[in-house]
């Protein structure tokens, strides 16, 4: 905050509202909720400001998931598990923030016994998910559950390279899981319309 002020402090007296913007893990655990309410009374009461925050990513932190199945397993110079998931097309996040997404079960690489490079398929060389290990060796049918998709992965997707959208389900509290939405060539095809 101070930082703030002292770069844009003396734009304030002018404003009626600001906005502090997205990124606020309000709901993670250890977020300092106290400290939030001091920085947004402290503007409201020294400025007279209206301030509005974008919490949009915690309402989905930690939510959403991308079931991704490996495709086949490549050596060039790492153990390569291409997916039928790819980071260009279904979580642009990881190419542009970066981000690296938690996958259930995984640690970092060689952590665990079986490492590897979990990519996209399209023909971008940068289709690149990231480096993890497994208990188990990755093979053609192995199923990867990356976590914390619903932020980007939801709003960002794209059909480079001719790549389908993930289908869109919903798992209630007893488990059961309901498909939402499924895509197909028409959507791709709508897209460039």
């Amino acid at each position: 905050m101070d930082a703030f002020l002292e770069k844009f402090g003396e734009f304030l007296p002018g404003l009626r509202w600001l906005n502090l913007g997205g990124g606020h893990h309000i709901t993670r655990p250890g977020y300092d909720i106290p400290r939030l309410v001091r920085v947004v009374r402290r503007l409201r009461e020294e400025y007279g400001l209206e301030i509005y925050l974008e919490p949009g990513e915690a309402v989905v932190l930690n939510a959403g998931y991308l079931v991704a199945e490996v495709l086949e397993v490549v050596k060039n110079g790492v153990d390569i598990a291409i997916l039928d998931a790819s980071a260009a097309c279904h979580m642009p996040d990881v190419l542009e923030m970066p981000y690296r997404p938690p996958v259930r079960g995984a640690g970092l690489p060689g952590e665990k016994p079986y490492s590897y490079r979990l990519a996209g398929p399209t023909c971008l060389a940068g289709d690149v998910i990231g480096d993890y290990s497994f208990d188990e060796p990755l093979v053609p049918g192995s199923r990867v559950v990356l976590e914390d998709m619903a932020l980007y992965t939801m709003v960002k997707t794209n059909t480079f390279n001719g790549m389908p959208l993930p289908a869109i389900a919903y798992r209630d509290g007893a488990g059961e899981i309901w498909t939402v939405k499924e895509f197909g060539y028409s959507d791709f095809k709508g897209r460039l319309s």
